[in-house]
């Protein structure tokens, strides 16, 4: 079951203003949730029974009593995992601080970023890749890293995939683009301007997209057909938004090995035809528990 604070936290931007007081009451201080009952809770956040319930709805629990029982294992688990808890960097931080501190926001991105997978989700988002007739990745910045990596694993599997540097050319793509094709859309933030141009003008030729951004409500996510959440907290450096990077490279691995183990026969003789042996490789076939994937 994804956490359930990790959930209100993400889609806090889509509750009403007064569940939004709830969530922040409740992330302050989750232990609230286990000490308070419903109406305990409704009152000390100036609220109701049936609105707190409706917010447990929100998140995916069929009521107070299951998202208490969710947050109770959360905070056990999170006092049993010893995580020290992600800072900023500072300008005293040693080499070893920054070291442990990068590491760590990435570690929880990661974490994030699975307790948000909607398997189902993914199954219909492998489905869309398989029969669209040519995949077109769009990304700026640091999300045109996750689409070049995207555009080079699909073309290890032969599937048909279209990547441009620039917006100029990607909003040629997407004008190029119909129904037979698929839009991959990359934007930690939701809001890139580029990015919903181009998908407005996908939907205008029927082309399905997939988007690969945060867990909340923004420009992309209300245009795409399906969504697959990123997580991240950003440090104060966030040159190369280098956390939701690697949320997003996990994203676009798990897409690809999903459509290599649907197709997995034959994705194992596309990957031995494309794998480019090194100079002093000696010949051979392509093994399924090989490393050079």
């Amino acid at each position: 079951m994804s956490s359930p604070l990790l959930q209100l936290r993400e889609k806090s931007r889509l509750f009403s203003p007064t569940e939004q007081e709830i969530v922040a009451h409740i992330l302050e201080n989750p232990q609230l949730v286990i000490d308070m009952s419903i109406h305990e809770l409704a009152r000390h956040t100036f609220s109701s029974a049936s609105t707190i319930v409706r917010l447990c709805h929100h998140t995916g629990y069929a009521g107070y009593r299951e998202f208490r029982k969710a947050v109770t294992y959360e905070l056990a688990m999170r006092e049993q995992s010893k995580q020290v808890e992600q800072q900023e960097i500072t300008h005293s931080d040693s080499l070893q601080d920054i070291v442990d501190k990068i590491t760590y926001a990435n570690m929880v991105s990661l974490e994030e970023t699975r307790e948000l997978m909607d398997v189902e989700v993914l199954r219909a988002c492998v489905e869309l890749i398989k029969n669209a007739r040519r995949i077109c990745l769009f990304g700026l910045g640091a999300s045109l890293v996750a689409a070049q990596d995207a555009y080079l694993k699909f073309l290890r599997l032969n599937k048909l995939a279209i990547i441009n540097m620039d917006w100029h050319s990607q909003i040629l793509q997407a004008k190029n683009a119909d129904e037979r094709d698929l839009g991959i859309v990359i934007s930690y933030s939701g809001a890139t301007t580029e990015m919903v141009e181009c998908m407005k003008i996908m939907k205008e030729n029927k082309t399905p997209i997939i988007a690969i951004t945060r867990c909340v409500n923004s420009p992309v996510s209300e245009l795409a057909d399906q969504i697959l959440y990123t997580t991240a907290n950003e440090s104060v450096f966030r040159s190369g938004a280098m956390a939701s990077r690697t949320s997003q490279l996990n994203i676009i691995d798990i897409l690809y090995t999903a459509l290599a183990n649907d197709q997995y026969e034959s994705s194992l003789e596309q990957l031995s035809r494309t794998h480019i042996r090194k100079p002093g490789q000696t010949s051979g076939k392509f093994y399924k528990n090989s490393s050079q994937v």
